[in-house]
């Protein structure tokens, strides 16, 4: 197996990422994952990703207990996050730091990563130096390599990495159906960090786990293939991009490591026959939406909305939710929301503005009023 092409001590361009692990009685099955951590170390491969909230704070003691206690540190690298809620200032920064490394059993992290950045949490993390305060626990060999993980508008991450070029890597969620999703924006997100020149690491390739239980439709053209399971063409397509560091998979049992493992051991892009198989299984997908909105954006560019409300980035939120019932959806609905100047859909004011300049005749303040009940119930 061939080192990272763009960070040497990387093996390969799979990663195990332990925000999901194998659970039994509430508990991380340490058996499992041992097991799991196991073929995943013997087939060449290295990379672990963890953050202090993933499982309730069993996430990172379940590495020390069975990964840093079971292999000598140099058979593996780790990455790990600061988040939001576990500091209110700068000095609170470096001693969640130190807790961190204390509760995963190491000395160092070879990867850090400011978490979740968005429009809003960017702004605590710039009042709390908290960039600045990362790159001084890397000079003091705490941390080797500092980086972002993000979930929000392709612009807003431009501003990000415009503000800091030291950022070294940055970790996006895209997978085949998100690559054009006007919620998420993995395209242009992506293509943002080919402008600003940084290495991807790729979160939800397989989407929580949505495109692995395909519609029959969708599952009958994969299967038409002959090749390998619908995770591993989810997998193998995310890694197929050229500024793709590595594709981070979530498992929760051995056979997810192995099928994953046997997707990335020996790492092929999709071929052409692949991807037009896949972008066919992307339509299917798009055509569950329930909403026929094109995003010609007539609503709110042309009639702009009283209340700023971004009707389009709504819907295709709600599709989403529709289509995937995740977390993520609910994710991307509040990413819709960019402060006071865009308002929820519950402030629409059923002026009447957009339906009348809606050239698929959508019965949009109807729509509004869903979306505010899937997305704000208890916000």
């Amino acid at each position: 197996m061939e080192n990272n092409k763009f960070f040497p001590e990387i093996h390969g361009n799979f990663g195990f990422g332990c925000m999901r692990l194998p659970m039994k009685d509430g508990k991380v099955d340490y058996a499992e994952f041992c097991r799991m951590a196991d073929a995943f170390v013997e087939a060449g491969f290295n990379y672990f990703d963890t953050a202090h909230g993933y499982i309730g704070g069993q996430s990172e003691t379940a590495i020390r207990d069975c990964v840093s206690k079971r292999y000598d540190r140099s058979r593996f690298l780790l990455t790990d996050k600061l988040t939001d809620p576990y500091f209110s200032r700068q000095e609170d920064i470096r001693p969640f730091v130190l807790k961190q490394l204390e509760l995963c059993g190491v000395s160092y992290f070879d990867f850090y990563l400011m978490h979740a950045q968005d429009h809003n949490n960017y702004k605590k993390f710039q009042r709390c130096r908290a960039y600045e305060t990362a790159q001084e626990l890397k000079r003091e060999g705490l941390i080797r390599h500092v980086g972002i993980s993000f979930h929000d508008k392709a612009e807003v991450l431009d501003r990000i990495l415009t503000d800091h070029p030291e950022i070294e890597i940055v970790q996006i969620q895209f997978n085949y159906v998100d690559y054009e999703d006007a919620s998420v924006e993995s395209r242009k997100v992506y293509e943002v960090c080919e402008k600003h020149g940084k290495p991807v690491i790729v979160m939800e390739p397989v989407k929580g786990g949505s495109l692995v239980k395909l519609p029959p439709e969708a599952d009958r053209i994969l299967r038409e293939l002959g090749g390998g399971s619908n995770a591993s063409y989810a997998v193998r397509f995310a890694a197929s991009f050229s500024k793709m560091a590595m594709v981070l998979s979530g498992m929760s049992d051995l056979e997810q490591m192995l099928d994953n493992i046997g997707a990335m051991k020996d790492f092929e892009p999709l071929t052409a026959k692949e991807m037009i198989a896949v972008q066919n299984v992307c339509a299917i997908f798009k055509g569950q939406n329930l909403i026929p909105c094109t995003s010609c954006r007539y609503c709110v560019d042309e009639n702009q909305c009283p209340k700023g409300i971004r009707i389009p980035d709504i819907f295709a939120a709600l599709n989403a939710h529709e289509a995937f019932h995740n977390w993520n959806t609910g994710f991307y609905y509040n990413s819709v929301l960019t402060g006071e100047e865009h308002g929820k859909a519950s402030e629409c004011i059923r002026c009447g503005k957009c339906e009348r300049v809606c050239p698929q005749h959508l019965p949009i303040r109807e729509l509004l009023g869903k979306a505010a009940a899937v997305f704000e119930q208890g916000a």
